[in-house]
């Protein structure tokens, strides 16, 4: 059944279709929540709370993108709001890079402490790359800049950005994968 056919089902009510999407994303929904909250017990209320919502709300939805898509965004914000409401906040945007970082290099088969092991290593990179290409991941992916800001406040061209930001993926996905691999054989 597609994402689309799921969210009518439930907007019909079907617990069975609620259901199945409950247990087929809670693990994953949780763990992504984690990546923000480091708490499980609030990471479940999230996740919970946001399928309560999908429930009692899925008829004054609109859905714009996939289902998936939705609960995801739908779970990063409300932890973010968590965060606020025990007024902690994210200035540097670090917990959004973590996340990034998660889901861009896969790393949810690996032990959490791995896990902080390689966000720790990949800050580390990311302050090792030359002046002009930290700022422009940093504005990029920590202030979330848009290229066109980013060129205009650096003062260089949105190509320079773009090519900046492939250098620095690179680098930071050889350096993971050398990383990985030592995590994968030392299992």
């Amino acid at each position: 059944m597609d994402d689309i056919s799921i969210f009518r089902e439930i907007q019909k009510r079907n617990r069975f279709v609620y259901k199945n999407l409950f247990e087929d994303l809670y693990e994953s929904l949780v763990h992504y929540a984690f990546g923000y909250l480091y708490d499980r017990n609030a990471s479940e209320d999230v996740v919970q709370e946001t399928f309560i919502y999908l429930w009692e709300k899925a008829d004054t939805i609109a859905l714009k993108s996939s289902l998936n898509s939705y609960l995801y965004a739908m779970v990063r914000n409300r932890c973010l709001n968590y965060l606020k409401a025990i007024k902690i906040t994210d200035q540097e945007g670090l917990l959004e890079l973590h996340s990034v970082i998660d889901h861009e290099y896969h790393l949810e088969a690996l032990e959490e402490e791995e896990k902080v092991k390689i966000y720790n290593k990949v800050i580390s990179i990311i302050e090792s790359l030359p002046p002009n290409m930290q700022t422009i991941v940093k504005l990029r992916f920590i202030s979330n800049y848009k290229y066109l800001e980013i060129a205009e406040e650096m003062g260089v061209s949105v190509n320079t950005v773009k090519t900046q930001l492939k250098r620095a993926k690179i680098r930071i996905w050889e350096l993971l994968s050398i990383i990985s691999w030592i995590f994968i054989f030392r299992s």
